[in-house]
């Protein structure tokens, strides 16, 4: 409603932004409340002597006016303060880590352990998998011992394990134990509260009673009398302040048989595909307080959780999470010999096997488990009678061995690849006499260092 202007009481509609709904969440008319001094200006010089104006937002307790339930409202005075609440709670600018929609669960509460500096998150391009990842040495240009990155699925996958433990019937009967035993704690102070309030109302009335009943002429003894009736007053609004909020902070306890039926169903609940990533981090960030990761090798890390009770645990994972199958790298070192590498391939993917990225194995997997693993195959030479391979060719040449690779696509070196699809030239004085002139008349072909050919260093 417009307030000024030839518009003045009239309602002015317009598109709902950002800005708007903020200000009506934080506006107190909204909750039915009238406040006044919210905002102070102030004057500041600046170096070069200009004067510049400033409005500055107050805290509450600083504000001039506040009347709550001043006009009916749109919210209770309740909500309000719950709306302000999770308003600061999302402001990222004072150090709030909210839920986003990310799928790492750790997003915002998992620090390095090296520098102690909270850790972010970056997606790969390739396979849309996450990492957490220091940067604090990016941000200081100084390379930062033991900061390093590590991978969200790893870090997620022990989070998980231990936070499902810690909600088995078995946890949740002790927690329910101690539950009721601090919901007679508060019931024992809120009594305590209520008979403060009695004293100090039972004090007040006296306090009044002895000064109505002093004599008008005796004044210094009624300026005494009532100021003493005035700190009754103010230790009865005190007691009853003390009093409310003490039932505002009344614990809410769910009921037993729903939170077992809650704690037996929450692993197909958390699982659930209707579950999103905000609901797992709302859940994980209620139980545990912050995440420490610190880096034991290349492939180990150390992983410290602190929960909110103040309780730790500390369990050690692969810092990798896309590693290949155990049965599949010991299937790939018996058949080796066996079989060649698209055969192998080809027997892994009909037993249902996956590589660590949940994809088909292919020639080119096999060949990285090989090298990975270094898993050779215990036929060193895959040459029989009268024939050479590649690099010796290449040393008797006096060649590079990718110069030999096309002859022996385009067919024009005579040779043959095993079951491992290593070439096998076939080789006599003739061949090696055609191919020594070919080199020699050839001016494109590249050369290796001579010392190459007569087994001294390179």
């Amino acid at each position: 409603r417009r307030d000024t202007g030839v518009w003045d009481g009239r309602l002015g509609w317009g598109r709902l932004t950002h800005g708007r709904a903020a200000d009506v969440l934080k506006n107190p008319a909204y909750a039915g409340a009238y406040a006044f001094g919210r905002a102070a200006s102030s004057r500041k010089v600046r170096p070069d002597g200009t004067v510049v104006a400033c409005v500055n937002r107050r805290p509450r307790d600083q504000w001039t006016v506040l009347i709550p339930d001043h006009h009916e409202g749109y919210v209770s005075w309740q909500q309000y303060l719950q709306i302000e609440a999770k308003l600061a709670a999302n402001r990222t600018s004072t150090g709030a880590r909210p839920p986003r929609e990310g799928p790492p669960l750790c997003q915002g509460v998992i620090y390095c352990g090296s520098c102690g500096f909270p850790m972010s998150t970056g997606y790969r391009r390739a396979d849309g998998t996450a990492d957490y990842v220091c940067n604090r040495a990016r941000s200081d240009a100084v390379t930062t011992p033991g900061c390093h990155s590590i991978a969200a699925a790893a870090v997620d996958a022990q989070v998980t394990r231990l936070l499902l433990a810690a909600l088995t019937p078995e946890q949740v009967h002790l927690a329910l134990a101690a539950a009721d035993d601090l919901h007679h704690r508060h019931h024992r102070s809120h009594r305590g509260a209520e008979l403060a309030v009695e004293r100090a109302r039972y004090e007040a009335d006296r306090a009044e009673r002895t000064f109505t009943q002093v004599e008008p002429e005796n004044r210094l003894v009624a300026r005494s009398l009532e100021r003493r009736w005035e700190e009754k007053l103010a230790a009865l609004a005190q007691a009853e302040a003390a009093l409310a909020d003490l039932a505002a902070a009344r614990p809410v306890l769910p009921e037993p048989d729903r939170l077992h039926a809650l704690a037996q169903d929450l692993p197909r609940l958390w699982d659930a595909p209707t579950t999103g990533a905000k609901d797992r981090k709302r859940l994980l960030r209620t139980l545990i307080a912050d995440v420490t990761v610190r880096h034991v090798d290349h492939s180990r890390a150390h992983i410290g959780i602190r929960w909110h009770t103040g309780a730790t645990d500390e369990v050690v994972c692969d810092r990798r999470t896309n590693r290949n199958p155990t049965q599949a790298v010991e299937l790939v070192r018996s058949l080796l010999d066996t079989r060649s590498d698209a055969e192998i391939a080809g027997h892994l993917n009909a037993l249902g096997l996956r590589t660590g990225k949940c994809r088909p194995f292919t020639v080119a997997s096999i060949r990285h488990i090989r090298q990975q693993h270094a898993i050779g195959s215990k036929r060193n030479d895959p040459t029989g009678p009268g024939e050479i391979t590649v690099p010796q060719a290449a040393r008797i040449l006096g060649v590079h061995e990718a110069a030999i690779y096309p002859w022996l696509r385009n067919g024009e070196m005579p040779a043959r690849q095993d079951r491992h699809r290593r070439w096998c030239i076939t080789w006599n004085p003739q061949t090696e006499d055609y191919w020594h002139n070919r080199v020699a008349t050839s001016s494109h072909l590249k050369r290796t260092n001579p010392n190459y050919e007569t087994g001294q260093a390179v």
